[in-house]
């Protein structure tokens, strides 16, 4: 699976990805920034992006003779400041019961203080750093597991990369910590990485490790596959907005969703693994062509081109097997009135109706004007109708042009009559010749609704 995605999809090599996107786009100081996690949290909390509230750090044999180990929480996470590839990481779940001196890790294995000392020692020592120089320990606060995730997560925290590149985000990925992983996140270690839909937020493909292919969590019978990660504008602008914050211009931000603070930062890379690319079933390299040359000014405007130009897999898979059009609460509609006259406008899909309606003055607009004239000079109130049948309502509406018929509805003022005219409306390249009603819906934020008679082509995702 993994050659014929390599093959047709074009993905993006180590080598490519460092010629082509990191020397040129990502600056040394950038990178720097990057590389040096608490500061680049210092610098995202400045921005007012969420990240883990840092605890306390060793920076020397000086400090780590020194530090008081009873003053840490229960749970923690410790962390090399340069380190990489979820590397020298140690979650710490809460303390042994009855011992003062050692604490449990995400696996159920025991850690202690000496533990602690020898694995700061390394982490000072540079064993987890990047190149190998001494580095900085610090422990941050272990963030609290969403309930969602709880099936799917062995232990430890799910994770969203998300790569961004000129103000768009280009792929993202959903990671979730295994047995095999230890509880952490990392693909390398043996973590789930399960594609992400740029559009919808909902998980599509899952792999495990870096290029195995999977339906389910591992021992049981749970779908990876559509998922719907919660925060999802949200999580797009914080990754987007940290892209502007480094100036990194091709960077993998790393999202975390805590139970009590939702999305936070836990690191960014300026050289994010290409493994996300096999959770897509695509390959970067063409996505990042196609959002090179596109000016993107604004944040916003960013998030909408990347979920325009690289979402809409769930929406097509929909589509597909349903034969039918996926439209959401509110769409465009191009009415056809007489004469040819076309006008768009915003309408609001509501299945809580029967019939599809449009208000007074858009029907005016359209060339119906002269007909709800002719209609308001009836003035049949529906006491006159109410024995009446169908045909016979047909005939006193006859001799008004336009005007094929009446329908009673009822609201807060009782019982009317609204007139019906037939017209075509265009939605999601979908012609539809109908019948429609008018009414005043002046007070009302959409002119038109959309009712269930002609929605039978369409299935509603109401979060668009």
């Amino acid at each position: 699976m993994f050659e014929f995605i390599k093959k047709s999809r074009g993905i993006l090599g180590m080598n490519a990805r460092n010629l082509e996107y990191i020397r040129p786009f990502n600056r040394v100081s950038a990178k720097r920034l990057a590389d040096n996690k608490l500061l680049s949290k210092r610098v995202l909390k400045k921005n007012d992006i969420a990240v883990p509230a840092l605890i306390s750090q060793i920076k020397s044999l000086e400090d780590l003779d020194g530090f008081d180990w009873q003053k840490l929480p229960d749970s923690f996470v410790l962390k090399p400041n340069r380190g990489f590839g979820g590397e020298g990481i140690v979650v710490v779940y809460g303390r042994k019961k009855r011992r003062d001196d050692a604490w449990v890790k995400a696996d159920g294995s025991i850690i202690t203080i000496n533990d602690l000392k020898n694995h700061t020692r390394n982490i000072l020592d540079g064993s987890y750093s990047l190149s190998g120089i001494p580095d900085i320990a610090f422990f941050e606060e272990r963030l609290k597991l969403l309930k969602l995730f709880k099936p799917y997560a062995y232990k430890g925290i799910p994770d969203i990369r998300i790569i961004v590149f000129n103000k768009m985000p280009i792929m993202a990925m959903l990671r979730l910590p295994t047995k095999e992983s230890h509880g952490k996140a990392n693909l390398a270690q043996g973590a789930i990485g399960v594609g992400i839909d740029l559009a919808s937020g909902v998980t599509t493909t899952a792999v495990l490790g870096k290029q195995k292919i999977i339906e389910y969590v591992p021992g049981t019978r749970l779908l990876l596959s559509g998922i719907k990660i919660p925060y999802w504008m949200d999580i797009l602008n914080i990754a987007v907005r940290s892209q502007e914050i480094s100036n990194l211009g091709f960077l993998g931000v790393d999202v975390a969703i805590d139970k009590e603070r939702g999305p936070v930062i836990l690191e960014l890379n300026a050289r994010p693994g290409l493994a996300i690319q096999v959770a897509n079933l695509d390959g970067l390299k063409g996505r990042l062509k196609k959002a090179a040359g596109i000016k993107i000014k604004t944040v916003k405007k960013g998030i909408r081109v990347g979920m325009d130009l690289f979402g809409g897999e769930i929406e097509e898979e929909l589509e597909e097997i349903s034969g039918k059009k996926v439209i959401g609460a509110i769409e465009k509609v191009r009415l056809i009135g007489k004469d040819g006259k076309e006008i768009e406008i915003e309408a609001k899909i509501d299945t809580g109706a029967d019939w599809s309606s449009i208000d007074n003055a858009l029907a005016q607009q359209l060339g119906y004007g002269s007909a709800l004239e002719e209609f308001e000079k009836l003035n049949i109130s529906y006491d006159d109708l109410k024995n009446t049948n169908r045909d016979e309502r047909r005939k006193l509406y006859e001799k008004i042009p336009d005007i094929i018929s009446a329908i009673p509805v009822k609201s807060s003022h009782g019982y009317t009559y609204r007139p019906m005219i037939n017209i075509e409306f265009v939605m999601d390249n979908i012609t539809t010749s109908t019948k429609m009603t008018i009414v005043d819906r002046s007070h009302m934020q959409y002119p038109m609704i959309i009712g269930k008679v002609n929605l039978k082509k369409f299935l509603i995702d109401t979060s668009k």
